[in-house]
């Protein structure tokens, strides 16, 4: 056996099915070496092997030789490198990480990563979790996954069980055809999750339309919400929106004859994305298109960001007299630099909840990705003691 093969063999014998089984039952994962050297992880049966590459991957791992060989010494090394960039995972971050995950010896118990599909009342949620204690539920924003919580989960899951879920319609969880996906929709489809897991009551945390969703849980059923953490959360325009005639006659099931090939629309997401090809913004990226890219997945982005640029500000069943009724304690994050929900609309929530608490960080969209420390400190305290973070700058 060559030196470079050892480590990755050293994976392959302690992969866990228990904490990751791939989606249909196999997959094959590409592990390089230093950019060469590669070998495949087939996954299949409920074990994973390595065999000599073949065809396309469904995800690839790359790390130089000391990295891989610092993470067949250490069972929790693999996470550990992908966090501080040693390690990179492309095509399919689900894929990638579970395979991670379940190489770890220990990673069945609490402390471990977990993977899971639940089937609920809305059909099929993909969530991983870790930790022990007051449930958290992690939701993300629009084109996202729950991958983009993987740092919250890492970080909070001492204090925490954290679960990440992808939402209908995103990530690895069903993706029904003709649904509303909206504020309202989701947030049934988390309500019902929660059933599903026997949680009667959780915290929320949400970033950009996740903070939104969350919003709504609450508003909805307030008896199920804890406290709320709202990331960038995305919220009804109060000015107004020229284009929303265009909209509305825009139908997303034209998402289903979408016929742009990949590449395409790779380099048009490039364009619009800074530093696509790097670290997290890439991996990101790949979660994107791994759904965009399918007539279902189209089709649910299509539809939620429509309602997103349409939800109607005023009037009796409005956004924001509805949110000035919102029960929950809740703190809001906002980032500078953020361009999407602008640091402005702070004050519009000062307007409807003067009792919640508000901090604003020198980050954009992603404060959990782009400020980890700072954001999941001040989360971690505010969902533990409720304490007030209000108008604080960081």
């Amino acid at each position: 056996m060559t030196e470079s093969l050892r480590p990755l063999q050293t994976l392959a014998e302690r992969f866990d099915s228990d904490v990751f089984e791939p989606r249909g039952g196999h997959a094959r994962v590409r592990l390089l070496v230093d950019g060469r050297d590669p070998w495949d992880a087939l996954l299949e049966g409920g074990t994973a092997r390595l065999v000599p590459v073949r065809g396309s991957a469904d995800a690839t791992l790359a790390a130089n030789a000391q990295t891989w060989r610092a993470i067949a010494r250490d069972a929790r090394g693999g996470l550990d490198a992908y966090f501080r960039g040693r390690l990179s995972v492309r095509r399919n971050l689900h894929l990638g990480v579970g395979f991670l995950a379940a190489t770890v010896p220990t990673a069945g118990g609490d402390a471990g990563l977990r993977f899971r599909m639940v089937s609920t009342r809305r059909g099929r949620l993909s969530m991983f979790e870790a930790g022990s204690g007051p449930a958290l539920i992690a939701i993300h924003g629009l084109g996202a996954t729950k991958a983009s919580f993987l740092t919250t989960v890492a970080a909070l899951a001492t204090r925490f069980r954290v679960i990440a879920v992808d939402l209908p319609g995103f990530g690895d969880s069903d993706k029904p055809l003709g649904a509303s996906y909206d504020a309202r929709f989701f947030a049934r489809a988390v309500i019902g999750l929660l059933d599903a897991l026997e949680l009667d009551r959780a915290h929320l945390i949400g970033n950009s339309l996740g903070g939104r969703v969350a919003l709504e849980v609450a508003l909805q059923d307030p008896g199920r919400v804890e406290r709320l953490a709202l990331l960038c959360p995305s919220l009804a325009w109060r000015r107004q929106r020229p284009w929303a005639p265009v909209v509305r006659m825009m139908r997303p099931k034209l998402g289903l004859v979408h016929m742009a090939p990949r590449p395409l629309v790779e380099a048009v997401v490039h364009r619009l994305i800074p530093n696509a090809q790097e670290g997290w913004t890439a991996a990101g990226v790949d979660e994107f298109l791994r759904a965009y890219l399918t007539p279902s997945g189209r089709a649910a982005f299509y539809a939620a960001a429509r309602h997103i640029y349409l939800e109607s500000p005023h009037g009796d069943d409005g956004f924001w007299p509805r949110m000035s009724k919102l029960e929950p304690d809740t703190l809001f994050v906002w980032g500078k630099r953020d361009r999407l929900v602008p640091v402005a609309f702070s004050r519009h929530v000062a307007d409807a909840l003067p009792h919640a608490s508000q901090l604003e960080l020198d980050c954009g969209h992603v404060p959990q990705i782009e400020r980890p420390r700072l954001t999941h400190a001040a989360v971690a305290e505010f969902l533990e003691q409720g304490a007030p973070v209000r108008a604080a700058v960081a």
